[in-house]
């Protein structure tokens, strides 16, 4: 599933492709593209035709784009998309055939480029929602957010991330760190590839118990996070296939700078050990048995 990084990439094409531009028409395509918006796809179509997209935001994995009325002002709803497994958001020319797994599709009054949503598994999908002010989970920003993302933490790259507040809530938690990592109420866009670099990198085993974390080893291991995803973001995410691309329907360049997610037994770049592979909530985790050892068990 793409994570942070990934949706970010295609949140910055959306800034650059397809905000300020006015719809023109909707094409429904498939009914599981739009399954979260309650209301049926006629509603949907219904409430963005003649609406203008405002600047494309994302809290997470999800992403909204502000929605503004004929005249100008806002109608306080916005487009929301979370892209699944497979889905994408990518920005074609009227003439580019259609993809085969095309879902949805918006064309402009300008006649321009249009925005495709393509998505292979249908996991993905589209709606129109209510917004509302929202703070953040991990710091005072507030924005207008729709409800069901305002669970989900601000991620460690925004600047109004608490760390000291991020350090208590980590510690308090009585859980396994790399399951720590993956609570999106705790922090942002982390997921299963970035969670296993960032511990790699702050040399912490995914099964050391967050409530024995030292001040140290939290401010190693926000460290590490913040610079995997910023690599990472800087290289256009991780792609393992065709289905992780940008707006362009280019592929990113991190999985070329993996030091143990998905290398099985091959060296850490470190140590030189054989990295290992455990399994992890029907996932893998990854690890280096040298670098990152594993936790005494807790006494009962």
């Amino acid at each position: 599933m793409p994570e942070l990084p990934e949706v970010e990439v295609v949140r910055r094409g959306l800034e650059q492709w397809i905000a300020g531009r006015t719809v023109a028409t909707v094409e429904v395509q498939h009914p599981r593209a739009v399954r979260r918006h309650l209301e049926g796809a006629d509603h949907f179509v219904q409430a963005l035709t003649g609406r203008t997209l405002a600047a494309a935001h994302r809290r997470g994995k999800y992403l909204w784009l502000p929605l503004a009325e004929p005249d100008g002002t806002p109608s306080g709803r916005a487009l929301v998309a979370h892209l699944g497994m497979s889905g994408q958001l990518l920005v074609e020319k009227p003439s580019a055939p259609d993809e085969t797994h095309l879902r949805a599709r918006f064309t402009f009054a300008d006649g321009g480029r249009e925005l495709r949503f393509v998505d292979q598994r249908t996991f993905g999908g589209l709606a129109v929602e209510e917004c509302a002010r929202a703070g953040g989970v991990a710091g005072p920003a507030a924005e207008e957010i729709p409800p069901r993302l305002a669970h989900i933490a601000i991620d460690p790259l925004d600047p109004s991330f608490d760390v000291d507040a991020f350090s208590v809530a980590l510690r308090r938690r009585r859980t396994e760190v790399k399951r720590a990592l993956l609570d999106q109420t705790l922090i942002g866009g982390v997921g299963n590839i970035y969670a296993d670099e960032s511990l790699w990198r702050a040399r912490l085993h995914g099964a050391r118990p967050t409530d024995k974390l030292t001040g140290a080893q939290v401010a190693d291991l926000l460290e590490g996070v913040r610079d995997v995803l910023g690599e990472s973001l800087a290289q256009g995410g991780t792609s393992f296939d065709s289905l992780y691309v940008d707006v362009n329907g280019q592929s990113g360049y991190f999985s070329r700078h993996l030091a143990v997610y998905g290398q099985a037994d091959r060296p850490c770049p470190r140590c030189g050990t054989a990295i290992r592979r455990e399994s992890f909530m029907n996932r893998s985790s990854y690890s280096c048995p040298v670098c990152q050892p594993r936790p005494r068990a807790r006494r009962s």
